[in-house]
């Protein structure tokens, strides 16, 4: 068992938080909405407190999964701030998809108070953080990295560490580009296949057991089809991800055009009142005039 904190329970962070508890370990959380944090509780029997700093006090490992860069903030900093709490010698594994460059701030801090970091970003969405079967892409230092990726396992079906500060969210990023690639391509296929006169149930019985399978192919085409868009990662959450790759490019030189292609057709959607929708939205764009 080991004494843990967990901060922010939302879609992803109440399940991750609860399979901490289910794998025996002493959980406190914290959430901004306090009747969340008492549900938690009473149905994972673990603790919650007030503030980040009280969820975090003399725990061994404190694990975050908020919204953004400024929300991440906003639970690390401060009085009442995650650090603020965390006693010398601990770790605090951030599970937030956020920039790189907040990932480095926060371990600059950490270092400072004599604390370990690392920026653990996840992918498998909602499914994945209720099915314990997160990828988990890291970056920190390997002596935090080993303590921290066994309690990690709790929810996770791989725990990788990908190299120092910051490098878990670089990985993200390139996880998200290409889901936006596969997604858009996916989109375009299917419309094209209708189009044509085709079953596209049938053609994605046959293409899948191709080079054009995919997870969104597998999980995604057939309701994409059904016109159904209510399957976890939201539009708006992938406007902000895409958001961070786009940012990260113009610092690193690298060149995504596709990405910065697909980024606009998601804020399309977002303005036909899609914001809420899952990513497989964006054959919206492509099949509009018949819905």
């Amino acid at each position: 068992m080991t004494k843990t904190a967990f901060i922010g329970l939302g879609v992803m962070g109440y399940p991750m938080a609860g399979h901490l508890a289910k794998a025996g370990h002493d959980v406190t959380a914290f959430n901004r909405t306090t009747a969340k944090a008492e549900a938690w509780a009473k149905e994972f029997g673990g603790a919650h407190a007030g503030t980040p700093a009280k969820a975090a006090d003399g725990c061994d490992l404190v694990f975050a999964c908020v919204g953004n860069d400024n929300d991440l903030r906003s639970v690390v900093y401060g009085d009442d701030g995650v650090l603020a709490g965390m006693k010398k010698g601990a770790i605090f594994m951030d599970h937030t998809t956020a920039s790189a460059d907040v990932a480095r701030e926060i371990d600059a801090k950490a270092r400072e108070l004599g604390i370990g970091f690392l920026d653990g970003p996840v992918s498998g969405g909602q499914a994945g953080a209720e099915n314990g079967a997160l990828t988990v892409m890291v970056g920190g230092q390997q002596a935090h990295f080993d303590v921290a990726e066994p309690v990690a396992q709790a929810y996770s079906k791989a725990v990788t560490l990908m190299g120092p500060a910051g490098s878990g969210q670089l990985t993200k990023a390139v996880n998200q580009i290409c889901i936006g690639g596969l997604v858009q391509g996916l989109s375009e296929g299917l419309a094209f296949a209708e189009k044509a006169g085709l079953d596209a149930k049938k053609v994605v019985e046959v293409i899948s057991k191709g080079a054009a399978q995919s997870w969104q192919m597998d999980n995604r085409a057939e309701t994409m089809i059904d016109d159904k868009f209510d399957f976890g990662f939201a539009v708006e959450w992938m406007q902000k991800d895409l958001g961070i790759a786009l940012t990260e490019s113009r610092t690193n030189g690298a060149l995504l055009p596709a990405t910065a292609l697909v980024d606009q057709f998601y804020a399309q959607v977002a303005a036909m009142g899609g914001k809420r929708w899952d990513t497989s939205s964006l054959i919206r764009l492509l099949t509009r005039e018949e819905k």
